[in-house]
């Protein structure tokens, strides 16, 4: 079983491991076999998790990245290994922004779907479709909220009393990119209705009311009042953190390309629109300019990268253009502001 197939070994390249899985069109998740891929047996889910997903007693906090339009299983992995890359190249010149964060050791869960297409707005319709389709009448919303649920119980509880933790107390912390991010607000939102899922019908802990310690949406294709409208559950939801979602008005794809598609702009070219709670608009920051806690301390926040993704020629403008310093610098932020 290689690296890059589902739920395969650990990713030797150089930097922060990754473990990848994959969802076949109709959202279930596929395994490697002597004859290709084929569909894990549901009662064999969880089993699957706990053979090919154990998070490490030595990692610090757990990432579940989920890729957007127009991305292989190569582009996929090459994408999350840049961003972890940047990450620690970041939090390596600039630790005094990041005093509760020491130290720095990620761990990896990266999803991948097939997620190509023309570059067209035939497409993009396409793709759009699938996404969705997976999520609400497939089973990518189940099959990752599933793994979400098992990536809880498998930590440790990291606000725990000291006399409870474990050595094995670890952060969750879910990223998204393009069609990605509606993977992630389909399954958290699912998992909300599923309390077993994430133990959720347990008594809340003292200082951890909640799951996932943040969220962040990169360039979501999604419609504005997608929170609203879509995903009014994580209002509400078990999550920790923020859920914040980051805007350009370079992003072609969610803009020229969205507004053809859905009649009305996304939230990755013209940010969060209404939402079932106040939403925070802020600027996306410099790499040497830290992040006040009261700044990402909301249910939304909207942050417009207008100034930092502006790369990108083609149909989808700068809707590729996400890995950057600065967002590692957010993404890095979150984490610290987690503890």
């Amino acid at each position: 079983m290689s690296d890059l197939s589902s739920g395969g070994p650990l990713d030797h390249s150089p930097g922060a491991p990754v473990r990848t899985i994959d969802l076949g069109p109709d959202g279930w998740l596929l395994e490697d076999t002597a004859r290709g891929p084929r569909p894990v047996p549901a009662d064999r889910l969880a089993d699957h998790f706990a053979e090919e997903l154990s998070p490490p007693a030595w990692a610090t906090d757990l990432l579940v990245y989920v890729h957007g339009w127009q991305t292989g299983p190569d582009a996929a992995l090459v994408a999350v290994r840049r961003l972890l890359a940047l990450a620690a190249a970041q939090y390596e010149h600039h630790q005094s922004a990041y005093q509760r964060l020491r130290p720095w050791h990620p761990w990896t869960v990266l999803v991948r779907w097939p997620s190509r297409s023309l570059p067209s707005l035939g497409g993009y319709r396409r793709i759009r479709d699938r996404a969705h389709s997976m999520s609400t009448q497939g089973h990518a919303a189940r099959v990752i909220g599933r793994l979400l649920g098992y990536l809880d119980v498998q930590r440790g509880d990291p606000a725990a009393p000291p006399v409870l933790v474990n050595r094995d107390g670890q952060y969750l912390h879910l990223v998204g990119h393009s069609f990605g991010c509606r993977f992630l607000c389909e399954a958290v939102q699912w998992a909300a209705d599923e309390p077993l899922t994430l133990g959720w019908s347990t008594p809340e802990p003292a200082g951890r009311p909640f799951t996932v310690d943040s969220m962040l949406l990169l360039q979501m294709a999604a419609p504005r009042d997608t929170f609203a409208a879509g995903f009014p559950a994580l209002a509400e939801a078990p999550l920790r953190g923020p859920v914040v979602a980051t805007y350009s008005q370079y992003d072609r794809a969610t803009g020229f390309w969205h507004l053809r598609a859905e009649k009305r702009a996304g939230v990755g070219h013209a940010g969060i629109g209404t939402a079932p709670a106040p939403v925070s608009a802020i600027r996306m920051l410099p790499p040497a300019e830290p992040y006040p806690l009261a700044t990402l301390d909301h249910r939304f926040v909207s942050v417009d990268a207008s100034d930092v993704f502006v790369r990108g020629n083609g149909p989808a403008g700068a809707h590729s253009d996400h890995l950057r310093p600065e967002t590692a610098h957010l993404l890095l932020s979150l984490a610290a502001h987690a503890r």
